[in-house]
C-alpha cells in the first residue's frame, strides 16, 4: 500500500517554483480566470438542475416517476464513476466537461413534453454517465487549475487549492438559492404550479442551462502531457490492465478507506435533504410553496460557508477542525428532529435547520475535494471519480429506500452515518501513519 504522506508535508508550503522555468505575466491568471468561468458555468447549469431536483417527486408523480428516475440517475452515476477516470483522460479535459453537460440539458428539455418511464428512464441512465465524466473532471481540472496556479506564482500550494474550491462551491451552492428563489417567483400561485407556469419554469431552466455551456467552451485545456493513455500502440491487455488500476488503485491506499466514509455521508446529507427534509420537514410545516424558501436558505448558508472555509483551508489541521464543526452541526440537526421535531414547528425552527444543513454541507464540499487535491497527485482523476462512486452510491440509497422507511428511521440512519464518517475521519488524522506502518506492504 501507498504510505500516507507525514502531516508535516501536508501543513507546510508546498512550493514548486523551482521545478519550472518561469512564464510570462499575461500566463499567470489564465488559471484563476479558468476557475472564475467553471464556476459560473456550474453555477448557470446547476441553478437549472437543482431546482429541477428538488421538484421531481411533486412534479412527476405518476407511479413514483420522479423518484425513481432520481434513483437511475445516482445508480448510474456511482456505476459509470468507476470507469470515468480513463474515459477523461482520453476525452481531454475540454471535451469531457463539455460533454458531461448533454445529460442535465436532456434531461431538463424532457420535462418540457409528457413524461414517461419509457423516456426518462433512459434519459437518466445517460444523465448518470454524463456526470460522472462532468464531475471526474471537474475535480481534476480545479486541482489542475490551482496547482499550476501556485507553482507559477509561488504560492502555498495547499492554500490556493482551498482558496479554489472555496470559490467554486461558493458559486456552486449558489444554485440552491437562486434557482429555487426562481421556483417559489414562478410557482407562487400553486403548490405544483398550474401546466403553464410549470413549463415556462423549464424553459427558464433550459436556457440557463445553455448559457452554462456555452460559457464552458471559452475554458483552457489542463491536460497533463502524459502519454501512457494515450499511446494506441499499446496492446489490448496492456491497456486493459491500465484501465483496472486507474479504477481501484485509489482503494489500495490506505488514507481513501479512512476517507470514504466522509465521501458516503455528504451524499447521504444531501440526498437527506432533497427528498426527506424537504418532504416531511419542510411541507408538513410551511405548504410546498415553502420549500423554494427553505431550500433558498439553505443554498445561502451553504455558499457562505464555502467560500470561508476554502479560503480558511490551508493544510490537514485546518480541514480537520472545519470538518470537526460541519459534522457536529449537522448531527445537532438530526438530534433536533428526534427530540422536538413536530408538524407544527415555525418558519424560525425550518429556517435554522436549512441554514445548519447548509454550512455542514459547505464545509464537507471544500475540504474533501482539498483533501484529495492535496493526498493524491499521482492520480487525482482515480480519486476524485471514487469521491463520486461512493457519493452518487449513497445518494441513490437514500432514493431508493426513502418511499419504504420513516422520517424517524431515516434521521437516525443519519445521524449514525455521521458519527461512523466522523470517527474514520478523526482516525485518519491521529492514527493515519501507525495504521500505515503496521498495513504496509
Amino acid at each position: 500500500m501507498e504510505s500516507l504522506d507525514s502531516r508535516d508535508d501536508i501543513e507546510k508550503p508546498l512550493l514548486h517554483g523551482d521545478e519550472s522555468p518561469p512564464v510570462l505575466l499575461t500566463k499567470k491568471s489564465t488559471h484563476a480566470r479558468d476557475v472564475h468561468i467553471l464556476s459560473f458555468s456550474f453555477l448557470l447549469i446547476f441553478l437549472a438542475f437543482g431546482a429541477a431536483q428538488n421538484l421531481e417527486s411533486t412534479v412527476d408523480t405518476d407511479k413514483g416517476l420522479g423518484t425513481t428516475s432520481l434513483g437511475i440517475v445516482y445508480s448510474s452515476f456511482a456505476l459509470f464513476s468507476l470507469v470515468a477516470s480513463p474515459v477523461v483522460r482520453a476525452l481531454g479535459s475540454k471535451t469531457a466537461l463539455l460533454l458531461g453537460t448533454s445529460g442535465y440539458w436532456l434531461f431538463i428539455a424532457v420535462h418540457l413534453i409528457k413524461q414517461t418511464w419509457y423516456i426518462m428512464y433512459p434519459i437518466s441512465l445517460y444523465l448518470g454517465f454524463a456526470s460522472s465524466i462532468i464531475w471526474v473532471e471537474q475535480g481534476t481540472y480545479l486541482t489542475s487549475a490551482a496547482r499550476r496556479h501556485a507553482r507559477d506564482n509561488n504560492l502555498h500550494e495547499g492554500k490556493t487549492i482551498g482558496n479554489f474550491n472555496g470559490e467554486f462551491w461558493m458559486m456552486f451552492a449558489c444554485r440552491q438559492f437562486f434557482g429555487n428563489l426562481l421556483s417559489l417567483a414562478i410557482l407562487r400561485d400553486g403548490s405544483e404550479g398550474t401546466p403553464g407556469q410549470t413549463k415556462f419554469l423549464y424553459t427558464v431552466f433550459l436556457c440557463s442551462m445553455t448559457l452554462g455551456i456555452i460559457l464552458m467552451c471559452f475554458l483552457n485545456s489542463k491536460d497533463t502531457v502524459e502519454k501512457e493513455y494515450q499511446d494506441s500502440s499499446r496492446s489490448f491487455s496492456a491497456s486493459l490492465i491500465s484501465f483496472l488500476k486507474s479504477a481501484i488503485a485509489p482503494l489500495f491506499d490506505v488514507r481513501m478507506l479512512f476517507i470514504i466514509p466522509l465521501m458516503a455521508y455528504t451524499g447521504l446529507q444531501q440526498a437527506f435533504v432533497w427528498a426527506e427534509f424537504t418532504k416531511y420537514v419542510v411541507t408538513p410545516s410551511l405548504g410546498m410553496s415553502g420549500v423554494g424558501g427553505a431550500m433558498a436558505v439553505y443554498g445561502f448558508f451553504d455558499a457562505i460557508c464555502s467560500l470561508v472555509a476554502g479560503r480558511l483551508t490551508s493544510g490537514l489541521k485546518t480541514i480537520s477542525l472545519l470538518v470537526s464543526g460541519g459534522a457536529l452541526l449537522q448531527a445537532v440537526v438530526f438530534v433536533w428532529l428526534l427530540l422536538k421535531f413536530s408538524q407544527a414547528s415555525g418558519l424560525l425552527s425550518i429556517v435554522a435547520m436549512a441554514a445548519l444543513l447548509g454550512i455542514g454541507d459547505g464545509v464537507f464540499n471544500t475540504q474533501i475535494s482539498a483533501l484529495l487535491g492535496m493526498f493524491f497527485k499521482r492520480d487525482t482523476e482515480g480519486a476524485f471519480a471514487q469521491l463520486k462512486v461512493w457519493q452518487s452510491g449513497a445518494i441513490a440509497v437514500i432514493f431508493f429506500i426513502s418511499p419504504c422507511i420513516s422520517l424517524e428511521t431515516m434521521v437516525v440512519v443519519m445521524l449514525t452515518a455521521v458519527l461512523i464518517a466522523y470517527g474514520a475521519f478523526v482516525y485518519l488524522f491521529l492514527h493515519g501513519e501507525e495504521a500505515v506502518s503496521s498495513s504496509r506492504l
